[in-house]
């Protein structure tokens, strides 16, 4: 297949762009190299894909409404999956246009680039941040996320409700994925493992918000991407049994489907922390702070449907994850 992968430079991107390659797709990634992080750190990623057969980048905005048209009517794309988008749930309290501008704007984009040109399956970044104020634990996707807690996640909400329309109008099949807390090498530095291990390894202290009291359903990337195929492959289909009377809200009539992507086996903050010490064989100091807001304290991921559909079965134990993390770490930055 020819599959278009957006934030192809991009930790996730990345590391789904290799795995495709390796079992003989056609990559098109794209990426806008933007500077919320260290630009360097993608172009290291990137320099991983541009030797691989198979593989061709373009470095383009998803908001060039333009520039998306053109791409999408001289590539013919079969598949696309859309990981580009701005992340982070602080930063969307600094710089709230910045979500709008990609992951709104840019997200129409896609969705008219699909629409137009005979796309067999859109699958797209969604968030456990949806689930925002809701504390019935584990999160379901057939639980309701009108509730959001940061301009963050009311985008990758209003991602799914846009989907949604594309998927009834026009028969467009999209998957949104609820992605829970991934990390593993190549990792993005404004995520708790990395900027923990830079400072355990520079003997600094660390900010442990909510006291170390939350619980996050920490995924291997090895696991997300796994699961992202799987769905690539299940082509999202219609529920014949939906009801209006009685709607799910992780299916539809239309061809369009949610799903949590998660380890489902939630770990507190500070056992996470002892975890990254004992792979480093340091110990931190710890500056102990209350919950920042947009934060949910707890995520737990109900992943019985993506289990059930395409047979989704996380496989890496937290411990292993994060010594891979360090390892990669300590060999990139060579500390």
């Amino acid at each position: 297949m020819k599959i278009l992968v957006t934030g192809a430079a991009g930790f996730i991107g990345s590391h789904l762009a290799l795995r495709l390659l390796a079992r003989g797709d056609e990559v098109v990634g794209l990426d806008n190299m933007n500077d919320y992080y260290d630009v360097r750190l993608k172009q290291a990623r990137l320099d991983r894909l541009t030797p691989q057969t198979g593989f061709r980048f373009i470095h383009a905005d998803i908001a060039d409404r333009a520039g998306m048209a053109a791409l999408f009517a001289r590539e013919g794309f079969d598949k696309v999956v859309n990981l580009a988008a701005q992340a982070g749930v602080r930063y969307s309290l600094q710089n709230p246009h910045a979500y709008v501008d990609s992951n709104i704007v840019g997200f129409v984009n896609i969705l008219e680039g699909c629409r137009h040109h005979g796309v067999q399956h859109l699958v797209y970044a969604s968030s456990s941040s949806v689930y925002g104020a809701n504390e019935t634990l584990p999160f379901s996707v057939h639980d309701n996320v009108d509730h959001p807690l940061s301009l963050y996640a009311a985008s990758k909400k209003a991602n799914e409700l846009m989907a949604h329309t594309y998927s009834h109008l026009y028969g467009l099949p999209t998957t949104g994925l609820r992605f829970f807390t991934v990390y593993g090498p190549w990792g993005r530095p404004d995520m708790a493992l990395f900027l923990f291990t830079k400072a355990i390894l520079a003997g600094e202290t660390i900010d442990v918000f909510n006291h170390g009291h939350h619980r996050r359903d920490f995924t291997y990337v090895d696991d997300i991407v796994e699961g992202v195929i799987r769905t690539l492959d299940h082509v999202a289909q219609g529920n014949p049994q939906w009801s209006g009377t009685a709607p799910d809200p992780a299916t539809s009539r239309a061809p369009w489907r949610v799903y949590n992507i998660g380890n489902h086996r939630p770990v507190e903050l500070l056992e996470y922390i002892r975890l990254i010490e004992q792979a480093i064989g340091r110990q931190a100091s710890l500056r102990l702070l209350p919950l920042q807001p947009g934060d949910v304290p707890d995520t737990h991921a109900d992943v019985q449907a993506l289990m059930d559909d395409v047979g989704y079965v996380p496989a890496t134990p937290v411990e292993k994850g994060i010594q891979n993390f360090v390892d990669w770490y300590r060999a990139y930055y060579g500390v």
